[in-house]
């Protein structure tokens, strides 16, 4: 499912994007690398589809990935389905920050789109 492996074994790595994805949705933006984001915001986009159709299966599926994180999922289903409900993907942004001091490591900042930041913009 996950393209970079970013240094750790499968279910490690698995481990980490549920819980960056998670945090995204309960915090709706998190600064971590750009690696990292770029996962990241794949299973937020997914987590986010799954909310949007509503059924009893998709809310499963999404406790499932996110270890059961009810908080996360309600939001999912209860406040971000009907926030996203006119569009077609795209939910989250990658804004890039700084280096990070100690690896030089490029950090970003992960957010959830505003849909009122897109009104007068040209589809």
């Amino acid at each position: 499912m996950a393209y970079r492996k970013i240094g750790r074994e499968t279910r490690q790595r698995h481990s980490v994007f549920a819980g960056q994805a998670a945090d995204v949705i309960i915090h709706e933006s998190i600064i971590t690398t750009e690696e990292k984001a770029k996962e990241v915001r794949k299973f937020v986009d997914r987590l986010i589809t799954y909310g949007k159709r509503g059924t009893l299966v998709s809310r499963r599926k999404a406790l499932a990935f996110v270890y059961n994180n009810k908080e996360c999922v309600d939001k999912v289903f209860n406040e971000l389905a009907s926030r996203y409900e006119t569009r077609n993907g795209g939910y989250t942004r990658i804004i890039k920050l700084k280096e990070r001091k100690g690896d030089d490591a490029l950090e970003v900042k992960l957010e959830l789109v505003a849909l009122d930041n897109l009104v007068g913009r040209k589809k």
